[in-house]
Order: structure tokens, then C-alpha cells, then sequence
């Protein structure tokens, strides 16, 4: 199909690109900026007049609830979210039932996602068999299924051992590993950062050294087996520190943050709103501003949504008996442009954080709008307002503290390959 998308600022980062022109697309993919090529006669002109034109977005970290869980989503649902929020590329964890540990379970994702049509889905595959922490899962099979990296998502690997083998296995396959630090001995049954807030509500608090010793423990074993690593979802700012230190050494370690903890702190809880009970734990003001200065300064590369959806009933009972997570894929892009509004960021900065950062953590050919490439294309208006109300959420899960809010910033079309996935 011939698109035009006419009179959009076309802000791509990893051209230096921010100016107001038009794009050409055909056959999936983008064949021209500014002047049209000869002859070119568009079948459908798209008029971006007054929004901007970015790459679509690459998400590192989205939870599908299939297979397993699809009372609280499937690949077709949270798909179909994805492409509402911009999302053309997404990395789950292997935290599915069964565990990403075979080929067929990773073939079956990607085949699913395929079916679907809404966004590009790339599992990550199990570090350890069943992500028991024990034995090494067959890495090498699963990344010829197609698995983009290797994490043991927040079970243990309680042997330093283990751990080191994994790691130097990942290294001389040259894989990817992700990390989502957690000292499980230290988080025992808490539910909540362990602050004056904690304290007061009577409830269990996780303490910050439950992830700062973590991240710790892997940059040490990162740094003696030479390994490609990367840290999602930070929450502290003793992380933040520590991946600031190993990159100053030289250490190839990226990380990333979920929106939602830029934004929020462990005073929200207050209200013992389930909503809030997430996984890491809403931390201090001052790791929130840490994790914000770590973006400002590229320690911290990517925002991710971090996207757990829950049906209903998983929310309805006391906080810490609440299954944990927010459905916050559709809120990805409102939640990171406060970012820009509140002067942290300039907007093609945050761009950059949410397209070609995501794109070279991975090592994919994606998340720019260089002549060449697929057309993986999200148009937003920044000034749209809007809330995340149960009707107006495409996820499975309704599951987000923000439906009462009203948000700034939203996707009016998203492209996959150069066809239309999502439009408001």
C-alpha cells in the first residue's frame, strides 16, 4: 500500500531528524522523506498537520498473560494494546505457563503474535530450566527459535555458580542477558518500599538493598565473564549508581525504567489502593529523582511500560494479598511525555528513549525512519487529552491507578510494516 504522511514533525534520532516534512511508504516500507519520489501517487494520504511522526515505539518489557494466563490477557489483546500505544515492538519475559524454556514455547508466541497482526513480539528466553535457578536452559536452541536475550525474570539464581556459567555460556554465544535484580531472601513477604509509609500502614516493607544487592552481585559475575547485560525496571538509586559506576569502567551494561516509576513514589500507597502494588515497589522521592536523573545523564538508556495486566478479581482483596503490576502499555507514551512537560527531557530526547535506545539494547534493525527501513511508524498528538478509563483501555487488563486522571499525549495511528494497526 502507497501512504503519504504529509505535514508531521518527523522527529527520528537516530537520523539527528526533526523537522516538519512529509514520508512516503510502499510496500512496508519507507521510501522517501520530503520530496515525493517520481510518479509516486499515494492511495491514501494521512494529514499529520499539528502532531509528531515518530518511530514506533519499542517496549522492553511487556507482560501477554498467553499462553497460561489469559484470564488476565492474551497475544491478541495485549497486542492490540500495544498498537494503541505506539508500541510496534515488544520483548515479554519468559514468565509465561509453560516457561519460555523450549522452541515450541518460543515459536508458539512469536507464531501467535504473527497471527495477530498488531505488533512485533520478541520473547525473552529462560536463563534456567523453569526458571528454577539450577539448571542452564538450552540458550543456543532458543535463540535460533527467535528469543531476542535470556533473564530469569525476578526468580532466584541463588548459586553465584550457576549464575557465572549462565553468564559465560550468554558470552561466548554473544547473548543478551537481562536482568530484573531482586535479593528474594531480602523481599520476603513485603509488599511495599520499606519507608516511614510502610511503617505507618502497618505493612511489610522491601528494602532498597533487596535490588541494589543484586545488581551488585550480576555486574560483578557481568564483569568477569565479559557478557552483554541489561538491568530492566530500576527502582532505586543505589542501582542507578552502580550502573553508572560499571559503564564509567567500560562494562557493555544498559538498563531501563518503567514510566510508571518516574512518576509515583511510596506516599501513593497511602490509600491501601491495590493499583499501586507493583513489583519493584513505588520507592522514596529520592530514587524516584535519581531514576530521573540517571535518564537525563544515559544511565539509564530506555522507558519501558513494564505492562502486567490482572483481571479484576486478582485486585480485590487486602494490598498485600493483590496480585501485583499495572496494565500500562497504553499509558507508555502520556506518563513519558510528562517528562518532557516537566523540563527533564527535550521531546526527540525522549524519542530517543523510547525508539533507537530500545532498538541498540536489543541489537535490531528498528526504531528509526531512515529511507530503507519498515515502516513501523507511531503519530501522536502531545497536546490530546484523555484518561485511561476502563472502556477506553484496549488491554485485557484494567488494571492502572490512572483512569481517574487526565492525561496529556496520545497515539492517533500507529503503522506496522506500513499497515495501519491502530487508529483513534
Amino acid at each position: 500500500m502507497k501512504l503519504k504522511i504529509a505535514g508531521g514533525r518527523i522527529i527520528d534520532p537516530a537520523q539527528n531528524l526533526d523537522q516538519i516534512t512529509d514520508l512516503y511508504i510502499d510496500a512496508g516500507a519507507i521510501i522517501a522523506l520530503g520530496e515525493g519520489p517520481d510518479g509516486f501517487i499515494a492511495e491514501e494520504t494521512i494529514d499529520a498537520s499539528g502532531q509528531i511522526v515518530a518511530p514506533g515505539f519499542i517496549d522492553l518489557c511487556a507482560q501477554l498473560g498467553e499462553p497460561g494466563q489469559t484470564q488476565r490477557g492474551t497475544i491478541a489483546s495485549e497486542t492490540a494494546a500495544a498498537a494503541a500505544g505506539g508500541v510496534t515492538t515488544l520483548v515479554t519475559p519468559p514468565t509465561t505457563i509453560p516457561v519460555v524454556d523450549t522452541t515450541a514455547v518460543a515459536e508458539l508466541i512469536q507464531d501467535r503474535a504473527q497471527d495477530s497482526g498488531f505488533a512485533r513480539v520478541l520473547p525473552l528466553g529462560a536463563l534456567t530450566k523453569g526458571l528454577e535457578g539450577e539448571q542452564l536452559a538450552p540458550m543456543h536452541a532458543l535463540a535460533t527459535s527467535g528469543c531476542i536475550g535470556f533473564s530469569n525474570a525476578r526468580q532466584p539464581i541463588t548459586s553465584s555458580m550457576v549464575l557465572m556459567r549462565a553468564l559465560e555460556y550468554a558470552a561466548t554465544h554473544d547473548l543478551l542477558v537481562v536482568f530484573q535484580a531482586e535479593d528474594r531472601s531480602l523481599v520476603g513477604n513485603g509488599c511495599m518500599h520499606d519507608g516511614s509509609t510502610a511503617t505507618r500502614l502497618g505493612l511489610i516493607g522491601i528494602p532498597a538493598a533487596a535490588e541494589t544487592i543484586e545488581v551488585a552481585r550480576c555486574l560483578l559475575l557481568a564483569e568477569e565473564t565479559g557478557v552483554r547485560v541489561h538491568f530492566g525496571q530500576l527502582s532505586t538509586a543505589g542501582s542507578v549508581k552502580l550502573i553508572e559506576e560499571a559503564r564509567l569502567r567500560g562494562l557493555p551494561v544498559t538498563a531501563d525504567v518503567s514510566a510508571h516509576q518516574l512518576l509515583l513514589t511510596d506516599e501513593q500507597v497511602d490509600g491501601f489502593d491495590s493499583m499501586f502494588h507493583v513489583s519493584p515497589p513505588f520507592r522514596s522521592v529520592a530514587d524516584r529523582d535519581a531514576l530521573r536523573n540517571g535518564l537525563v545523564t544515559g544511565t539509564i538508556t530506555a522507558i519501558c511500560s513494564d505492562h502486567q495486566p490482572q483481571d479484576e478479581i486478582a485486585k480485590e482483596a487486602p494490598f498485600a494479598a493483590t496480585e501485583i503490576g499495572i496494565s500500562s502499555l497504553e499509558t507508555l507514551l502520556p506518563l513519558s511525555l510528562l517528562m518532557v512537560e516537566e523540563g527533564w527531557l527535550e521531546l526527540p530526547q525522549l524519542i530517543e528513549r523510547l525508539c533507537k535506545n530500545p532498538a541498540e539494547v536489543l541489537g535490531v534493525e528498528a526504531g528509526t525512519l531512515e529511507v530503507g527501513s519498515a515502516a513501523d511508524i507511531t503519530i501522536f498528538d502531545p497536546e490530546l487529552r484523555w484518561s485511561p478509563t476502563a472502556d477506553q483501555l484496549r488491554s485485557k487488563g484494567k488494571n492502572t491507578p490512572f483512569k481517574a486522571l487526565e492525561l496529556k499525549g496520545r497515539v492517533t495511528l500507529t503503522l506496522l510494516g506500513g499497515t495501519p494497526v491502530f487508529r483513534l
